[in-house]
């Protein structure tokens, strides 16, 4: 899916409450975020970094599951001291909630306020910005999960990557796919990422690949390589930037970033895929997620996105046989966490109610829970997106505030809490946690 890279995108999730309820929303926002902007959040706990035992995360060898969100915009914001407090507002925001890791951009490829200017050519006034991102999330102890590289055209992608090379008269073809297989444009890609791992943080004083901060890395976002459907390109490519990235930092988790669909010899395809184009995609969630250079593996829930002609029950059927699937690969075959790190449903649907997405929130969560209470392969779930007041030039149609609904913040923290009883004071990384989760044990 097409997610904003920062330039004039009208959002429509703007929420209506009934006037008899309105002072009672008001009064419930004040008394949960009233002190968001005054109080300067201090965290005591130093974080350990996150590892993987079989099928689980661990810290501290005790077991991690994850409520988590996406708010891409992380450094792009951070970048200009006019929207630099969103950052923190929201990390204090989800400390609050009880959420713990956040997926956010660590790319900005050609774009405006570009962190890659040109092939290993940086905007240092960018890359701090990025130190700043992870330094307040240290500060409110939440972790970043950091995404390498677009699949899609926002913030640069692989099509800038594509562009560079042939504008320097070294690239094999104009096809975006070329990104995965023209040997100037992974060199390109590897001097990226070996500048990213070992990047020294200019407030911190902590290179990125020693902080713990960091979760761990995602290779791409949503890859696709249409122009080789059996997958063969795609694969070898995960195979090589990953082990090159584990040559450098062999602390962090690392996963692809894949959407999760089944490749055209996976038995799979026809009953599991959204439709019959996902097995052509180039792309195999179970091969792909294979390697042993891949901690965990990654799915995405774009149900409405998917499906041209479903109703309302048969998606939500949809992600919960979509979720069990690979969970089932996880524990089964891969023998890997598998993450879902993204879910959303648009609110540009015919009919749209918030209802329908706080309905399809409790499945994702529903399902996640299930499969923690049997110490199973469902890692977690990442919301996408969320926003702070003000950002509805960034919105898209599956972006909220979650606060601003307090049915959505009741579902959010209510998993936050189940996920917390399951694997005790793992989970207790948040000075908040246990007012959150007071009277919902």
């Amino acid at each position: 899916m097409v997610k904003s890279s920062g330039y004039k995108m009208i959002g429509s999730n703007g929420l209506f409450f009934p006037i008899l309820g309105f002072a009672s929303i008001i009064a419930f926002i004040f008394l949960s975020f009233g002190d968001l902007l005054s109080v300067k959040y201090k965290n005591e706990i130093s974080l350990s970094f996150v590892e993987r035992n079989g099928t689980n995360f661990v810290v501290d060898d005790q077991l991690f599951y994850i409520n988590g969100w996406n708010s891409y915009w992380f450094m792009d914001h951070a970048v200009h001291d006019h929207s630099r407090a969103r950052i923190r507002t929201m990390l204090q925001a989800a400390a609050k909630m009880g959420l713990t890791v956040c997926r956010t951009w660590a790319f900005n490829d050609g774009d405006y306020n570009a962190l890659q200017i040109s092939p290993g050519q940086f905007d240092e006034r960018v890359f701090q910005a990025l130190d700043y991102v992870i330094a307040e999330a240290r500060e409110v102890g939440i972790r970043l999960l950091l995404s390498l590289v677009n699949n899609l055209d926002a913030y640069g992608g692989k099509t800038q990557y594509v562009k560079w090379a042939w504008g320097e008269g070294v690239g094999l073809s104009p096809s975006n796919d070329s990104f995965f297989y023209d040997p100037s444009i992974r060199i390109y890609f590897k001097n990226y990422v070996k500048t990213i791992l070992t990047r020294k943080n200019t407030i911190t004083g902590i290179e990125y690949r020693d902080d713990p901060v960091i979760f761990g890395w995602e290779l791409i976002n949503e890859p696709r390589c249409i122009t080789d459907r059996s997958g063969d390109t795609l694969q070898d490519w995960i195979e090589e930037m990953s082990s090159f990235i584990k040559s450098i930092d062999n602390k962090h988790l690392l996963t692809v970033g894949l959407e999760g669909f089944y490749g055209p010899k996976s038995p799979k395809r026809k009953t599991q895929n959204p439709e019959f184009w996902a097995a052509d995609m180039g792309v195999d969630f179970v091969r792909n997620s294979a390697p042993s250079t891949i901690d965990f593996a990654s799915v995405h829930i774009y149900p409405d996105q998917w499906f041209k002609n479903k109703s309302l029950e048969g998606k939500l059927k949809f992600v919960a046989d979509w979720m069990h699937s690979h969970i089932e690969d996880g524990d089964k075959i891969l023998k890997k966490p598998v993450m879902f790190t993204e879910f959303g449903l648009s609110d540009l649907n015919k009919g749209f109610d918030p209802s329908q997405r706080d309905e399809f929130y409790k499945i994702v969560f529903d399902v996640i829970y299930e499969s923690a209470k049997k110490k199973g392969a469902g890692g977690g779930s990442f919301a996408w997106q969320f926003l702070v007041e003000g950002m509805e030039d960034f919105n898209d149609d599956f972006g909220i505030v979650p606060w601003k609904r307090a049915s959505t913040y009741r579902i959010i923290t209510r998993h936050t809490c189940r996920l917390a009883k399951i694997h005790g004071v793992g989970m207790m990384i948040t000075r908040n946690m246990k007012n959150i989760c007071k009277g919902k044990w």
